[in-house]
């Protein structure tokens, strides 16, 4: 007799399993498929969010019917629900934690440069919170002593926090200032430079051209002497001295030396066309003319293969022209005293 009491029980836990894992295969998948088909917004951050909880809470409510059909006694009943609903409720806060993570990293894709790591870990750390205090409620434990009790707390662990601390408001500081964003090119006064990856509650990350990487505590780079290469804006202009001899026609240099910078332009930056390169004739040098070309570029690490071309393509085209660029020479004069020996001087 005892045994049969606990066929139902059993068949409930078993359907809740069944149901679990064909609502995970069957029904989520095509209906994920259908969502990604159709690109409904925010659909991959729905179904991330609820990955795993269609098994899970299928199993919950198998449990559950279980319990209420079981012959247990009222007390281990009692408890029992308690357990289940505390594992339902903290699953359900699990996927509000992971929805507004999401969102809010897919809010702040859409504002250039705001790092995604601190926003997300911050709503996610909030609806987790909050989620654990309606829990307690639910289950009639009483919050507001636990309140009290953290709000008092809180001051003794801010005091033995304090360089956590400064370094979260740091960064909320950088976010809010938008001095630093993720994808700026940054250079700091210790010489280390790098794009911004990404900004976390305690660390900001450069990634080196080198492929290495720089951890900076928020608190250090919101007090320290940086130069952010994209502020106001990543176009900035590249600059090239260059040099011709003096029996050079100044109008020739000037005419090739644009029409190769606008090649050079319309290769690694054909946006910014529109901004003609041009040059300025600055020095009368010991060897040569001296100018600047001034040419803009799509952003500060653009220079190094904005340099590289426009080197090779301006150097051929002044030997196609005979423009020429000359290079240092010492002239060596040997002047014969009276004695007959040699001085030598030299220009």
């Amino acid at each position: 007799m005892d045994m049969m009491q606990w066929i139902l029980p059993i068949a409930f836990i078993v359907a809740g399993f069944v149901a679990g894992i064909i609502g995970e295969k069957l029904i989520f998948r095509k209906l994920e498929q259908f969502v990604i088909k159709k690109h409904i917004a925010g659909g991959n951050i729905i179904f991330h969010s609820l990955h795993r909880m269609t098994f899970i809470w299928f199993v919950i409510g198998g449990f559950f019917w279980a319990v209420l059909s079981s012959p247990l006694r009222p007390d281990i009943v009692n408890v029992l629900q308690k357990i289940l609903t505390i594992a339902f409720l903290y699953s359900v806060t699990l996927v509000l934690a992971r929805l507004a993570a999401g969102f809010a990293n897919l809010l702040v894709r859409r504002t250039e440069g705001v790092p995604t790591s601190l926003v997300s870990n911050l709503a996610k750390a909030v609806v987790l919170l909050l989620g654990t205090l309606i829990l307690l409620q639910t289950v009639g434990v009483q919050i507001t002593p636990i309140v009290t009790t953290l709000g008092i707390g809180g001051l003794a662990v801010g005091l033995a926090l304090q360089d956590t601390l400064a370094n979260l408001f740091s960064g909320f500081y950088l976010i809010i200032s938008k001095q630093v964003r993720t994808g700026d090119y940054v250079k700091l006064d210790a010489g280390q430079e790098g794009y911004v990856t990404d900004i976390t509650w305690r660390n900001t990350t450069i990634k080196e051209i080198s492929n290495n990487v720089v951890i900076v505590p928020n608190s250090k780079l919101a007090s320290a002497i940086f130069t952010n290469y994209h502020l106001p804006a990543k176009e900035i202009t590249l600059t090239m001295n260059v040099g011709v001899s003096y029996d050079s026609d100044l109008e020739q240099v000037e005419k090739v030396t644009v029409e190769v910078a606008k090649e050079v332009m319309q290769e690694i930056a054909p946006k910014l066309i529109a901004n003609e390169p041009y040059i300025r004739f600055h020095t009368f040098g010991d060897f040569s003319i001296d100018f600047t070309l001034y040419m803009r570029v799509s952003e500060f690490f653009d220079q190094r293969i904005g340099k590289h071309i426009f080197i090779k393509k301006l150097h051929k085209r002044y030997q196609e022209v005979g423009i020429t660029i000359p290079f240092p020479i010492k002239e060596i004069y040997v002047q014969h005293n009276m004695n007959g020996n040699s001085t030598l001087n030299s220009d």
